[in-house]
This record gives C-alpha cells, structure tokens and sequence, in this order.
C-alpha cells in the first residue's frame, strides 16, 4: 500500500517565504563582505591616506594648502602665532595679512564690536616671518565718516587710509553699505591728482584686497544700489598700476605691477610679458609674479596660471601696468552669473601714452584652476569689460587655439580682461540597484498586487470597513516602489561627455549667461515630485491606519466619526499632493529666474530630493517637506502601536482557558501585523545618519531588507493568514495534486476533540474575542459563525 503524505498549505508558504528571506539575507550578507573587502584591499586613490596635512586637499596632482600652511604636504606653517602687545591680544595671523585684535570697541561708541587694532604678519627681506606694529583704530569713526571726510584736502589721507584699513581687515561683518563707503573712500585715496604719500595708496590696496573677502552676496547688493562706485574705483586702480616705476604691491587678493619705460628711449615696437604663477593656496603670495621686457611671443609653461602679453607700437609709451584680480567681485555682471566657487580672475592691462595707440593688443593665455576630478571645462569667452555698458563685452576680442592645455585670447586693445569659463559638473551617478533592493523591490510589489486584488475580490464575503485605508496604503506603496524601481535613475548618467578640452569650439566667441552648466531633464524633475507625493502619501495612510485602529480599539464603545472614510481619503490622498506643490511651487517662485532651479529640489545623480548642504540644512525642502511629516507621523505611529499593544495584545487575562504558547504565538504575531502596516521599521533610516561608515553600512542593508520587503511582509500578514485565502489556496492545491496521487488533501474535518476546545476556548472569553475580531479582515456573516469555530481561530489581522 503506498504512503500517504499530507502537506498543510500553511507549511508550504512559510517554507517558501523561508526560503525567499534567506536568500535575501544571503545577497545582502555578500554584498557587505564585497564592500568590506574592497574597502580593505583596493583604495580609491593613488595618493597615500593623508598625503596632505593640516587641511590639505589633493587636486590635480597636488596639495592645495590652506592659507596658514605651505610646502608639498602642507606642514611648513605660513603665520604668525598667538601674540600680545601693549594691552592688545591677536589671534594666529596668516603671512601677508592683517589679523584683528580679540579687544573690540565698547558698546557705547559708534564701532561697537569692531576691533580696536590690527597688525601685520609679513616676511621678511630674508624669509623670516615677523610681526609688525600695531595699528591702533578710533572707536569713534566709522566709514560712513570716513566718506564724508575724504573730501576735506587738509586732512592727511595716510591716516583715513589706515582708519579703513582697520575698518574692513574682518570682511565677515561687512554690510553692503560698508562696502559702498569704503569703496568710494579707497578710490579717492588712489586718485592720481591728489598729492600724497605712496604709503597711503599702498594702504588703500590693502582695504580693497580685505574687501574682496567678503561674500559675493553682499557684493551684490552693494552693486544693485549703486554700481558707479565700483566703476571708478577701477578705473583708479589702473591709473595707479602706471605709477610704481618698476616696483609691485602684492596683497593676497590683488597683485599690482608697474613697468617703466621713459628711461630705455623704446622705439618701434614694446612686448612686456606678465605671468602669474601657480600657488598652493587661493591667496597671492610675493614672488608669485615675473615680468619680461623686450619679448615678441608668449611663452607658459606647467607652473603658469596666467600670462598676458602685452605689444605696442608706440614709441613715446612711457609705461605700462598690469593689475590682477582673485576674483570678479568688483565687476558685478549683469549677464553672467556665479554660482559655483570658481575663481573668475580678472587681469588689467593699460599703458600710458601721449595719444591713443590704437594698433595696442594682448594676447593672453589661462591655465583654468579647478578640480578636474568633479567638473570639466565646457566652454569659455574672452571678453573684457566695458565701462559704457558696465558689464562684460566681446567687442575686439576672439579666441585662439588651445596650447598645452592653455586656453587662449586675443584682444585689440587694452583694459581689464577676463576668460569666463563654465563648467560642467561631473556627476558621479551611482550604479544600478543592486541585487537584494531589486529582490526586495520585486517581492514587494508582487505581495502588493495580489493584496490589493485580494481585498478586492473578497470585500463583500469579509464585509469589512478597513478594506479602504489597506487598499490605499498598498496601492500607493506599490506605485512608490515601481516609481523607484523604473525611475529612480537620471537618464543623464547614459550620456556621453568628454573630458578633453579640445573639443571646445575656439570659434565662435559668444557670450556666456552662467559658470555651470547642467542639461535639464525635466522627466527626472516629475519623477522626484512622484516619489516624493507617494511616499509622503504612505506614511500618511499608515498614520490614518493607526488612527483607524485606535478607534476601533481603544475606543470601542463610541462609533467611527461621521464620514470617516471620505475625511480620511481626502486627507490620505490631498495633504500629500499639497505639501509636493507648495514645495515645487516655492521653490520655483524663489528661483524662477535660474535655469536650474529644479536642482533646488531635486538631485542630479538620482531622481529624488536634493541632499542640503552643511550650511543649507534649515532651508532643504527635504527637511521640511518630507523628513517633519514623516517624523510626525511616525512619533504619533510610535505611541498608538504601544497604547494598543499594552491596552489590548499583551493585556493579561485571568479568563484565557489556552495554553501560554499558542496565546504567545498570536501575540507576537499580531504585534508584527501593527508594526508593518504602521511603518514602524522606518525608524532604522534614522540609525542611518551615524558617521560610522561601518555601522551606517549594517543599518543600511537592515533598513533595506524590511522596507524593500514591507510590501511582501503585508502580503503575508494581511493575505496569506486569511482563512478564505488559506481555503482558496488549499481548493488550488487540491485541484493541482488529485491527478497525480502524489498528494492529498488535509481531512476536512478536525477532530471532536479539538473542536469542541477551541468552541468553549472562544466562548469563555467574549471581550477579547470581540476584540481580534474587529482586527480581522475575514469576518463573515452570521449563518457561518458555527462553522467558523470548528476552524482554527485566526491570527491577529487588521
């Protein structure tokens, strides 16, 4: 007589879910020893771990050294320590510049907070470094006084100059009117026709190098009220490059050089050929400035960042100068705008002639000072700026070809010339998800369809009001996880870009609008608010679950709020769609002049909200819009799932008749039940924020296992543990195994015994009966309560 096996269909479906979880646990248990090996074993650059010191960065082949330090690692120290002098106490003080005293002015006079003096870290003749004397300002004047004293001609204006100096060596607390004033003051000091001490002037370089210092948003807003002032201090400057002789003044943000020609008798053609060198630092240090007389040809080499050749033809030039500017500051452009951190430099030249020279030209060459690792040159204009129009023009000037990497300019005349560069970011888009998101993903989706079909089909045999709010959840976790699974990736990643610079157009010298440059994907922009609606649309329905179940719970003895589900659909589908267009709409309305004011709100590298920066964390639309919902909703999650948890599934009964394991088993599984449709395990993306690589590491590979599979687990808990589901899967099973005889079915009876225990179990117990059975999808109609005691009492449902 052959064997008989019975198989119970519940047996059959934990071994398969069994299976489906350890071969997610597997994938991810690999994945991290991969990465831990990697970490390991291979390293992600060739330069040594902490090649450079003291804040050092690597880039392009090199350290760049903050400003206190120099030297190919950065360890030889470039400034002056602590120091005391009279009743004044200075902080550590870079060479070249000026460093506050930590005494500050009393709050009773007009400076109030500014410091009381400043001194100088210089080095000297021989290299040494030392400091200077101590500049001691007047509490009592500020440099709006300063401006209206400028034009009394009895004043020495060694003493003015020294008093702005003081005033702006803390550009951090300059205002747009401090910038006003002091730019109007420095000007006047750098007029020619004024007589007066060279020290004077050298000091009002010094104010206006300070100057650039501060932030270009103030710059800005300086300009916007006034760019006159701006225009003459310029134009000041060039006529002050014609006066040093031979001589230059170097300041960490300007370098001025002057050569003389009056004693030579030049005759015929002039070439004076200035080149910056490269430095390790963003500041200009002496020394870092060459100039060649008498030279027809431009010649730069690896160490050259700039270098401009000047040619004329006029015998009678008695001068000329060259100014060079770190930054673009003082030429506030109308037409193209800064956002990235590059360093626009700007380079004068101008010659002193009897008339004008009109066969004058420059040529100029630009090594551009990026990091070539995270962005690449796309275009750039010569250009020069044209105080008529008081903005950037391309008026005589044309490119050149590129030399040894060298982008090249030539010009027809002579004034502040400048190569606008934009860049295009190199984003480091990530890979594809990896195998256990895309198992968990699919596993998810698949447990969320046949959900949602399932409460479907089967709401008018279970007659249940909850069918709504888990429909709704299910359906638009579903459509979140197919959101990420197909969209979460820019289509921008498969674009091909080069990183050579030789492909650049040396055509065409057009005018450029802005310094980065991104290619818009307003796909990926719908994708970002689509994600973001259903995902804030999710947590919203699993707190409308949970405020659904503390109805039905806790307080039991009072009916559901008139209109409940139409209240709790407006809001489960309408705040969500609200708070994304407030957020879209905001962000739009502050940024609608910008080209890329979608990357405000979403990222580049993946088609989700943009990451704020350390200084933009307040201000995210990430913080507001989806991780404060969220972490209202899940607080207020939190406190429901203990209240129901103590009040209702762990509360101890003196009348519970069955044995302390089975009683254990539903509750703990009643307890999973509430905490996935709650969201609970979302918490674990805040243990995600640990700085610890590792442990962030393990948190996120836990964080994926039980989101990416929340879907399946919903399945499982909310479905498969149904018992019109466990009999339609078991008539299923039946109809697949009684051709074969390999299989037969479970005795469709149980037996008297255990019938007749689990009926007087249920009967002795009414309330908590009651209880789960308000929690239980399946719940049927009067004629089939008897029958339904002769099965197996569910598991907790909701």
């Amino acid at each position: 007589m052959a064997s008989c096996r019975t198989y119970d269909p519940k047996v059959l479906v934990a071994i398969v879910c069994g299976l489906l979880t350890a071969i997610v646990l597997g994938v991810g248990i690999w994945r991290i020893a991969i990465r831990i090996q990697r970490g390991t074993y291979t390293s992600s650059s060739s330069t040594p771990i902490e090649f450079c010191r003291n804040g050092g960065t690597w880039e392009n082949g090199r350290c760049i050294c903050p400003e206190e330090w120099k030297g190919l690692r950065c360890t030889i120290a470039n400034f002056c320590e602590n120091s005391t002098y009279g009743s004044f106490t200075f902080p550590r003080i870079s060479v070249g510049r000026y460093g506050a005293s930590l005494q500050t002015c009393d709050e009773n006079t007009l400076n109030a907070g500014n410091p009381r003096a400043t001194r100088l870290c210089n080095l000297t003749e021989d290299g040494e470094i030392e400091l200077q004397n101590v500049k001691i300002g007047n509490c009592n004047e500020n440099l709006e006084a300063l401006e209206k004293q400028i034009s009394n001609t009895s004043i020495q204006l060694l003493n003015i100059s020294t008093e702005a100096q003081i005033l702006t060596c803390d550009a951090s607390k300059l205002t747009p009117e401090n910038i006003t004033s002091a730019t109007r003051v420095v000007g006047q000091i750098l007029n020619t026709s004024r007589s007066d001490s060279s020290e004077a002037r050298q000091v009002a370089v010094t104010t206006v190098s300070q100057l650039l210092d501060a932030s270009e948003d103030v710059f800005q807003r300086a300009a916007a009220d006034n760019d006159d002032t701006f225009a003459t201090l310029i134009e000041q400057m060039e006529t002050y490059s014609l006066t040093l002789g031979n001589e230059s003044v170097v300041e960490p943000n300007i370098v001025i050089q002057s050569v003389d020609f009056s004693s030579e008798g030049a005759v015929g053609s002039i070439g004076v050929r200035f080149t910056v060198q490269k430095g390790a630092s963003d500041s200009l240090v002496s020394g870092s400035t060459l100039i060649d007389t008498n030279v027809d040809s431009l010649d730069p080499d690896g160490q050259t960042e700039l270098q401009i050749l000047l040619n004329t033809s006029r015998s009678n030039t008695r001068s000329c100068g060259f100014i060079m500017y770190q930054n673009n500051k003082l030429f506030q452009s109308k037409t193209f705008t800064t956002r990235s951190d590059f360093s626009q430099k700007i380079i004068s030249s101008k010659i002193d002639d009897n008339e004008e020279d009109k066969s004058a030209s420059v040529k100029i060459v630009f090594s551009p000072k990026y990091n070539q690792e995270e962005f690449q040159l796309h275009s750039y204009a010569c250009v020069y700026w044209n105080f008529l129009m008081k903005d950037w023009d391309t008026y005589g000037c044309h490119k050149e070809e590129n030399i040894d990497g060298f982008l090249g300019c030539h010009c027809n005349h002579t004034t502040n010339f400048a190569v606008l560069m934009s860049f295009r970011k190199d984003y480091k888009y990530p890979e594809s998800l990896n195998v256990s998101s895309n198992v968990g993903c699919a596993l998810s989706i698949t447990g969320l369809v046949l959900t949602i079909i399932f409460q479907i089909v089967t709401r008018k045999v279970r007659k249940t009001s909850i069918t709504w709010v888990l429909v709704s959840l299910c359906t638009s976790m579903l459509i979140f996880n197919l959101l990420f699974v197909f969209g979460i990736e820019n289509s921008n990643k498969n674009l091909k870009t080069s990183n050579s610079d030789t492909n650049i157009d040396n055509n065409n010298n057009e005018m450029l609008t802005q310094d980065t440059i991104v290619i818009s994907n307003p796909t990926c922009t719908v994708v970002a608010a689509l994600l973001h609606y259903f995902l804030l649309g999710t947590f919203t329905w699993t707190g409308l679950s949970a405020a659904q179940l503390y109805f039905l719970l806790i307080r039991t003895m009072k009916p559901l709020p008139p209109r409940f589900i139409l209240f709790i659909s407006l809001i489960g589908w309408g705040v969500p769609a609200v708070v994304v267009a407030l957020t879209v709409g905001i962000i739009f309305s502050q940024n609608k002049n910008d080209s890329q004011w979608e990357l405000r709100y979403r990222q580049e590298e993946i088609c989700w909200l943009a990451v704020p920066e350390s200084d933009g964390v307040i201000t995210s639309p990430l913080l507001w819009s989806l991780i404060v919902p969220m972490t209202i909703i899940l607080i207020s999650n939190v406190v429901i799932f203990i209240v129901i948890i103590v009040k209702v599934l762990w509360k101890n009964n003196q009348n519970l008749t069955s044995t302390k394991k089975v009683s254990s088993v539903k509750k703990i599984l009643s307890t999973l039940s509430i905490a996935v449709v709650f969201g609970i395990t979302w918490i674990l993306s805040y243990l995600m924020l640990t700085k610890n690589d590792d442990i962030r590491l393990i948190f996120s590979y836990i964080f994926c296992l039980f989101n990416t599979t929340q879907g399946l687990q919903i399945f499982i808990l909310y479905t498969v543990r149904t018992k019109i589901f466990q009999s339609e899967a078991s008539k299923v099973l039946k109809s697949l195994s009684s051709p074969t005889g390999r299989v037969k079915s479970m005795p469709s009876m149980i037996p008297l015994r255990l019938r007749v225990r689990m009926y007087n179990m249920l009967r002795s117990l009414p309330a908590l009966n009651e209880r789960f059975r308000l929690l239980e999808p399946s719940l049927i109609t009067k004629e089939t309560v008897v029958s339904e005691s002769d099965q197996e009492n569910p598991s907790f449902q909701t």
